[in-house]
């Protein structure tokens, strides 16, 4: 499943991009955009304004998330669409820029990551997009205890 996201859901679209599914986020594009990019990729597109997702191009393409958190959102899209949150891809797209993250040997990274993570994570991710380097830190306990909530 793709999405793309407008402005207003700029930390949703973080999440989904966790949970591992490929979420354009575009701050800059105006309504006509957005409605070109979910038709022309084949993507849902999830907005707070209501007069977008009204538009008959849209149908069965668009979800108008409703006001609340940010995981009181992501519960209303999973929900919605009935998504299956599935382990083996969380944290397989970079957050940043949504490219997928591929495995990297721990030795090409021994410059790049802080000397504790070093020695304490033995696998990586990277993307190559935007040069960011991944690993498996407090972080994702706390990912998967958040997801546990919803």
């Amino acid at each position: 499943m793709k999405f793309v996201v407008d402005c207003m859901l700029g930390k949703l679209a973080k999440w989904l991009r966790m949970l591992g599914f490929d979420t354009l986020y575009c701050p800059d594009a105006d309504d006509d955009e957005l409605v070109r990019i979910a038709v022309r990729d084949d993507r849902i597109l999830l907005t707070r304004d209501s007069r977008l997702s009204d538009r008959r191009m849209l149908r069965n393409r668009c979800v108008l998330v409703e006001l609340g958190t940010t995981a009181e959102q992501l519960r209303q899209v999973i929900n919605k669409l009935d998504i299956e949150v599935t382990e083996d891809l969380l944290f397989t797209r970079c957050t940043i820029c949504n490219s997928e993250i591929v495995p990297i040997a721990k030795s090409e990274v021994k410059d790049r990551v802080p000397p504790y993570v070093y020695q304490t994570q033995a696998e990586y991710g990277y993307c190559a997009a935007c040069d960011k380097i991944y690993w498996r830190g407090t972080h994702v306990e706390h990912v998967l205890s958040a997801l546990a909530r919803i």
